[in-house]
């Protein structure tokens, strides 16, 4: 399933020949729909993409880990030329997002689950928000829940192995079709006529989420927004420029990841290997 709005011929460059990308890490690679939009709204820029499959989820590990595994993540693509960080992991963000922009003196934009929108188009008075088990319990998603939708009921469901099946067994597989059975039903049962993707991968399974809700239930991401805020800090600090190109790298098996990548991104991509 290719990410909308990416062409799929693609102008690779080695990281060597990168100068000042734009760097963007997950997890995993659910944080290429999150690259697919800021790729669509800034065409001209550079990328490098870090997926850390190695420590696929996040959203199980302790916040111990994923704060320093942030840091040293960012602090590595900072080392490569990168001029901005997109942290495009609702876990690592939740956890991580502050001790992220202390460890490095580039911008740092990070992506939080939606719920401000969605709270703002309910007309049930009830939104449903599918995430990660540690995004769900961190402070910052109740801080955001607290400021922006106390006056709707949000129905926050965890969503443990969700992430991690869809990369490895694909968005349609039998396991992810099992765990949406279990996940999207109750926000369903809740009357939710908004739902919230709270986790990068799950755009990736999208009308599976849809083909669960009643009609007209909105369903709502944050890779859009997320493009236009790097947007206006990079025009702010006029670091616009670049020559379109992208890169992936990735803490685990690079053919591995190369294979997932194909079948999501729908294309081929080379894929080198990080140690951090």
């Amino acid at each position: 399933m290719p990410c909308p709005g990416v062409a799929l011929s693609e102008n690779l460059l080695s990281l060597s020949r990168l100068s000042h990308p734009i760097g963007v890490f997950d997890s995993g690679l659910g944080g290429l729909t999150v690259l697919a939009a800021l790729r669509a709204r800034l065409p001209g820029e550079d990328f490098i993409y870090f997926a850390d499959t190695h420590f696929l989820p996040y959203g199980e590990k302790p916040e111990a880990f994923i704060r320093a595994r942030g840091e040293r993540i960012a602090q590595a693509l900072v080392a490569r030329g990168a001029k901005a960080i997109v942290v495009a992991c609702n876990t690592a963000t939740a956890v991580a997002a502050e001790p992220i922009r202390a460890a490095v003196a580039v911008p740092v934009v990070a992506l939080e689950p939606a719920v401000k929108p969605a709270a703002a188009l309910t007309r049930s008075g009830v939104i449903g928000v599918l995430a990660t088990t540690r995004t769900l319990e961190s402070e910052r998603y109740r801080r955001l829940v607290r400021t922006h939708a106390e006056s709707v009921r949000v129905v926050s469901q965890p969503c443990p192995g969700l992430a991690e099946a869809i990369e490895t067994d694909g968005p349609r597989s039998a396991r992810v079709e099992a765990l949406l059975d279990a996940y999207v039903q109750p926000l369903a049962a809740a009357g939710a006529d908004v739902v919230v993707l709270g986790c990068t991968h799950y755009p990736w399974v999208r009308a599976g989420i849809a083909a669960r809700l009643p009609a007209g239930v909105a369903i709502v991401d944050t890779g859009e927004a997320v493009a236009r805020q790097v947007e206006r800090r990079l025009q702010g600090e006029s670091q616009l420029g670049g020559h379109g190109q992208l890169q992936l790298a990735t803490s685990g098996n690079p053919l591995q990841v190369r294979e997932t990548v194909a079948r999501l991104w729908g294309a081929p991509l080379a894929v080198e290997a990080w140690s951090i």
